[in-house]
């Protein structure tokens, strides 16, 4: 119960990233790829200024690369236009759900101008569960269903 309180009262921003990777609308594609390896992101937000305009993931890269899409095309050509978003009010719940209802790993934090103001992913979310739920989690054992191959002790 208590955890359902928490993700409840917690607002999604008390368990976002630091900074995430922003870039303006008109880089090329194949920069944001050099840029996604070189600081080993998952995503990268598109923005005009603090405006959030879309959102380029891993998995986006995958398929365009499958395709053999034109990488000198501007990111703005090939992103993820209006991402689904949450605001700085929603609860951990609320992002918990829209990330398992669309089958995100990550959600943009916007206020009511849609600016940018963080993002949240699902790492995050592990790590706020670890933080403040240490005695569930810390008594997992580390392999839950290993069958030793013989018995030990006398």
């Amino acid at each position: 119960m208590a955890a359902e309180l928490n993700l409840d009262a917690e607002v999604a921003q008390a368990a976002a990233a630091e900074l995430p990777l922003i870039v303006e609308p008109t880089v090329a594609t194949s920069e944001v790829l050099r840029l996604l390896q070189m600081q080993r992101a998952g995503s990268v937000l598109i923005c005009r200024g603090e405006t959030l305009l879309g959102i380029f993931t891993e998995r986006d890269a995958l398929k365009l690369m499958a395709s053999g899409a034109d990488l000198t095309r501007p990111i703005e050509a090939v992103m993820s236009s209006q991402p689904a978003t949450v605001g700085p009010q929603a609860s951990i719940g609320d992002a918990i759900q829209l990330m398992s209802r669309g089958g995100y790993r990550r959600l943009p934090i916007v206020d009511g101008e849609n600016r940018l103001m963080g993002v949240i992913k699902v790492s995050n979310i592990l790590s706020y569960f670890v933080e403040h739920f240490p005695q569930a989690v810390f008594n997992l054992p580390p392999q839950p269903n290993v069958v030793m191959p013989e018995r030990e002790g006398a």
